[in-house]
């Protein structure tokens, strides 16, 4: 395989270019996305906008890994996605990448503690539960360490998710419709905690969502529609103007 990483920014978090992904075989294959090419800078926070089933979830999941493309190159942390095996990518994501979704996504029979603390064992970080027991306090659960999903609230369970997002201080968090599940006023809440999260680490973050003021909130909006890229890259407010 060529070695083209290097013609990738160096100031860039994630880069993607010429990336196209299907289901499907025949007739019935379906393009999800069609030759998308991006670029993300350190530190910058971006928007993902567009109609359900644009392709914007799946361009996330491609993003983290979770999604192989069939072509094109998916550059991560400077990491070419496509050189790692299945367990190296999750080590890399371990380290590198936190994900928050609408669904929580805890595992039931582990504490707050546990489910943040263990993807840090297993990503080999020291102090594991140390970091977690900070992480977890950080997002207003010091109380509630030990308490398992079920006996905690939609709002506190999402905040334990982006407890163990953030707990590896990764280079991008992506958050998909992270209040989908949730009231108004918690969602407000978990969003607060996910931008100071951002700022305060300088984490690049990518967020989806159908909210175009929240949108407004991050330095560009990126509008999928039928799996492309449909409107240029720029910013849409001043870095002075965001709160």
């Amino acid at each position: 395989m060529d070695d083209i990483s290097g013609s990738f920014s160096a100031a860039a978090a994630v880069e993607l270019r010429g990336v196209n992904l299907s289901l499907g075989r025949g007739a019935a294959r379906v393009h999800i996305l069609r030759d998308v090419s991006l670029h993300i800078g350190r530190g910058e926070a971006m928007a993902l906008l567009g109609p359900s089933g644009s392709g914007k979830s799946t361009l996330l999941m491609v993003m983290t890994g979770l999604e192989r493309a069939d072509s094109g190159t998916v550059i991560v942390a400077g990491e070419d996605l496509r050189r790692l095996n299945g367990d190296a990518l999750a080590r890399f994501r371990g380290r590198h990448v936190g994900i928050v979704f609408q669904a929580f996504h805890l595992i039931p029979t582990m504490t707050a503690l546990e489910n943040v603390a263990t993807p840090l064992e297993l990503a080999g970080i020291r102090d594991a539960l140390k970091r977690a027991e900070r992480e977890l306090g950080a997002v207003g659960l010091a109380r509630r360490l030990h308490h398992y999903p079920a006996q905690l609230s939609g709002g506190e369970q999402q905040r334990v998710a982006l407890a163990r997002a953030l707990a590896a201080d990764p280079t991008i968090i992506v958050a998909d419709e992270p209040t989908g599940n949730l009231d108004e006023t918690t969602g407000h809440e978990i969003i607060e905690l996910l931008f100071r999260g951002h700022r305060e680490r300088g984490t690049t973050l990518v967020l989806v969502t159908h909210d175009s003021e929240l949108a407004a909130r991050c330095d560009r909006v990126l509008r999928v529609h039928s799996g492309r890229i449909e409107e240029p890259q720029v910013p849409i407010v001043p870095a002075q103007g965001r709160s």
